[in-house]
């Protein structure tokens, strides 16, 4: 998916796993199939998983999760990764990785669900919870940057993006986005990637989120991207209401999603269809709305 992508596979995890960590060396290694495109995912036995990044960029995603996740799951009304152990790089394999618990559940998907509305309630408790968390010294930055300094790159991505989507409507919501009032830079703990893949069903509910790399101190507006990359209207209107969003972070949560949806479509539109496909629907969400 990535240029300098890391060739990762069963064998080299395998190997990984037995050299640095013996007393895991018979579980099976299983890949689990993901449209995640930062970290390979290896499932060890029934209770555990490996998760490698693929590229160089995002290696460093794993130290902050290592770092910040203790500090933030006992905080947090839903179920969180826990890391167990923490892989060294090597000759084999050049970035740290790491082990964690396994959390049974499914990504979010509305027919895995017994209640969109009830799902959208949990999701913004769970905000909620993360933006009452004090940020302390050193939280590391989460979120991007002002919609204004990603003007010229997400203009080229809706460009890119025509043959998918609707490229004037979505400039047109764009250019609206921009004239969203700036964050007030007051900082509030955010997950910063609440797409469908990191939101894990059990039974029917929400039972957990997971992939904190980019998690941090930011704009609250960015945590309210799932009112169009996970629901629909109605569940939409819930999740809104639960997070009691005003106008001006409505729409500057609006152009924080569609600049991350534009940029998805092009980039992954031959190498992880699925990703793409739900890039596509949020556009779909924010120019229905």
């Amino acid at each position: 998916m990535h240029e300098g992508e890391v060739e990762i596979d069963t064998a080299l995890v395998t190997r990984l796993v037995a050299a640095q960590f013996p007393a895991l060396a018979d579980r099976p290694v299983q890949a689990v199939r993901s449209t995640g495109t930062v970290n390979a995912i290896y499932r060890l036995g029934d209770d555990l998983y490996a998760r490698l990044p693929r590229v160089a960029k995002w290696a460093a995603d794993l130290e902050r999760e290592w770092e910040w996740l203790p500090r933030l799951a006992p905080l947090l009304p839903l179920a969180v990764p826990t890391p167990v152990w923490q892989g060294r790089a090597g000759d084999a394999y050049p970035f740290s990785w790491a082990i964690y618990a396994w959390i049974d559940g499914d990504p979010y998907a509305e027919a895995l669900v017994d209640d969109p509305c009830a799902v959208a309630d949990a999701l913004a408790d769970f905000v909620a919870a993360l933006r009452r968390i004090e940020p302390v010294s050193g939280a590391p930055r989460g979120g991007r940057r002002p919609l204004r300094e990603l003007d010229a790159m997400t203009r080229d991505a809706i460009a890119a993006a025509a043959r998918d989507v609707d490229a004037t409507a979505a400039t047109a919501a764009w250019e609206r986005a921009l004239e969203a009032p700036v964050w007030d830079g007051t900082p509030v703990w955010i997950h910063g990637d609440l797409l469908p893949p990191n939101l894990l069903v059990r039974d029917g509910g929400l039972a957990a989120a997971i992939d904190f790399g980019g998690a941090g101190v930011g704009d609250p507006a960015t945590d309210v991207i799932p009112a169009w990359s996970v629901f629909g209207p109605a569940a939409r209107t819930r999740y809104r209401a639960g997070l009691k969003v005003g106008d001006g972070t409505w729409e500057r949560a609006r152009g924080i999603a569609l600049h991350q949806a534009a940029m998805i479509v092009p980039y992954y539109r031959e190498s992880n269809s699925a990703f793409t496909a739900m890039a596509v629907r949020t556009i779909q969400q924010l120019l229905s709305d």
